[in-house]
């Protein structure tokens, strides 16, 4: 099995780079090989841009999803995106590490789905959900957010963590992954905002370190998170009604 560890966190010796550090030791001891992609490392940038594409399909306007489908193609697409998606297409499992910032993914790993998952490429209207490009593959979300686990319960302080991670599981799910659960470390302090002292704190991220470990080594168990597909929904898109 081969597994792409996408790594979001601009520091090196954070805690998130600690969490693929276990990610990528775990799971070369059970024999898999891992390749990371380390987005702030690589320099990648999230932002869609004319620049990027050098053959254009439309000189006049930019339009995101037509470039991409016209460069897709005409094989043009953008280098860093060629490599991300050769990246994506030789793993089996995909692992996405990242910090919870502002109730959602850090703005590079949201520009690196709107760059990367194609459009007409790796998606199209017929080409996604349960029939998407990476269908049978699996994908993780391993994030960390800064409150303790009480405060993100249902209707609690921080909010509901299954809402907060709900587009980005379903942005894999459109893209044809079996998602897995998330693993969440709770309590990850910044510089500022402190809950705890700093031995009760570091044992916390031992603990985490080592559930994460375990919960790598067990990944084979897990159901993967239900979404709708196709056979589920109407030709307007509308959810079929529930037969009794």
């Amino acid at each position: 099995m081969h597994v792409l560890i996408v790594h979001c966190h601009p520091e090196p010796a954070s805690f998130n780079a600690a969490l693929t550090e276990v990610a990528r030791t775990t799971l070369r001891k059970r024999g898999f090989s891992v390749e990371i992609s380390d987005l702030y490392r690589q320099d990648f940038d999230p932002c869609e841009r004319p620049e990027h594409y050098t053959n254009r399909g439309n000189d006049a306007v930019f339009s995101p999803l037509g470039e991409q489908r016209h460069s897709f193609e005409t094989d043009t697409l953008p280098h860093d995106v060629r490599n991300e998606i050769a990246r994506l297409e030789v793993a089996d499992l995909v692992v996405f590490q990242f910090p919870v910032w502002w109730h959602g993914q850090p703005a590079i790993l949201k520009g690196w789905f709107d760059r990367v998952f194609v459009s007409g490429g790796l998606y199209t209207s017929e080409m996604r959900y349960d029939r998407g490009y990476f269908r049978g593959r699996k994908a993780v979300c391993s994030v960390t957010v800064g409150a303790p686990e009480t405060a993100f319960g249902r209707g609690s302080r921080g909010g509901d963590i299954e809402q907060i991670l709900w587009s980005t599981h379903y942005s894999l799910h459109y893209m044809g992954f079996l998602v897995l659960p998330p693993f969440v470390a709770f309590g990850i302090q910044g510089h500022g905002y402190v809950y705890s002292d700093e031995d009760r704190n570091n044992r916390r991220l031992i603990l985490y370190l080592k559930s994460w470990e375990e919960r790598l080594k067990g990944l084979d168990r897990d159901t993967p998170l239900g979404f709708r597909g196709w056979d589920d929904w109407e030709e307007n898109g509308s959810a079929k009604a529930v037969r009794t």
